[in-house]
């Protein structure tokens, strides 16, 4: 993929590492790993901006950016993000802020001229509720979905397919990757707002610290998840601009599942937390189970590396040392 042919007269994104890479929504928990790989493989020209200096949702400012930089690759990393509090309070902000951002830069980089590649992240709560498992690729729009975060999801299903039709219509190489649930560095850790994972270090982590004597989780704990580390949905975002230039979505999984409750239990043994754990059975569990098949991505070679255990260690080094720091 690193040669340059007469057929082919562009070089392969990793060759290209001169080219300017714009990462929307650096700062978050998937743009900043994003930012991070790409780095470390020592691309020279990564752009960034921040919400202050740049509000994605502003049509005119977004147009503005891309005529000014010119970027020759961007990843679509910046969105509203949130839990089923969240999604539920706010049903507003979530759909017209996420059909904002992903209008603004698709439009904005065909219109620019200079984008050679675009790849939108979505997620995996664009499937149905009960769709079968593992989920496919092809299982999209085949069924209600989970009535929780649907405004979210319905905005990615948009994004999926405004990708697809300016692939159709105007030739623009764009690609959409879905990840699983993501867990790492500078995730969300809100006590009201945040997805399961970091919510459990959280609380765990409190109670740790207050000498409390039981962590109370909602739900019966039986639900199946599936979590990646989000240093392995980066390189597989790398592995997708370098290698993938389809007209599908292509699914981003582990290929592992655990419980909640099993993941709970995980969370207690790594952040030490010594007393109980209480399941509150009365709380909504939300899908009962939601695996998806990365059967795709890892057909064309892909792999991720990093361990459920392995990645909840580092992940909670870096709340103690990022988050509860902070706050002293």
């Amino acid at each position: 993929m690193g040669t340059v042919t007469a057929a082919d007269p562009h070089p392969s994104f990793l060759a290209d590492k001169d080219a300017k890479v714009f990462v929307a929504g650096h700062r978050g928990l998937v743009g900043s790993a994003i930012v991070r790989r790409l780095l470390s493989l020592g691309f020279t020209s990564v752009v960034v901006r921040t919400h202050a200096e740049l509000d994605l949702t502003r049509q005119a400012d977004v147009e503005a950016f891309f005529a000014a930089e010119r970027p020759r690759y961007v990843v679509l990393a910046a969105a509203k993000v949130g839990g089923i509090h969240a999604n539920s309070t706010f049903p507003a902000d979530f759909i017209a802020a996420n059909l904002q951002i992903q209008t603004n830069v698709v439009d904005a980089a065909l219109r620019c001229g200079s984008v050679r590649k675009l790849l939108f992240l979505g997620s995996s709560c664009i499937y149905p509720k009960f769709a079968p498992q593992p989920i496919t690729e092809g299982a999209l729009l085949s069924g209600p979905l989970e009535p929780t975060n649907e405004w979210y999801a319905v905005a990615k299903i948009a994004g999926i397919k405004m990708c697809q039709a300016y692939r159709i219509q105007h030739g623009l190489d764009a690609v959409s990757a879905m990840p699983t649930n993501l867990y790492g560095p500078h995730d969300n850790f809100h006590p009201e707002n945040s997805h399961v994972l970091p919510a459990l270090i959280r609380r765990f982590h409190e109670a740790k610290a207050t000498n409390a004597p039981e962590v109370v989780v909602w739900g019966s704990g039986s639900p199946l998840r599936e979590f990646l580390h989000v240093d392995d949905l980066a390189d597989a975002v790398i592995f997708l601009m370098d290698h993938y230039s389809g007209m599908e979505h292509v699914n981003v999984g582990s290929g592992s599942e655990v419980t909640i409750k099993e993941l709970a239990e995980l969370v207690k043994e790594v952040v030490g937390f010594q007393g109980n754990l209480v399941w509150d059975s009365s709380k909504p569990d939300g899908t009962p189970r939601k695996l998806m098949d990365s059967s795709k991505i890892q057909g064309m070679g892909w792999k991720p590396k990093i361990a459920l255990k392995e990645g909840l260690v580092e992940t909670y080094k870096w709340y103690v040392e990022n988050v509860i720091s902070n706050k002293k």
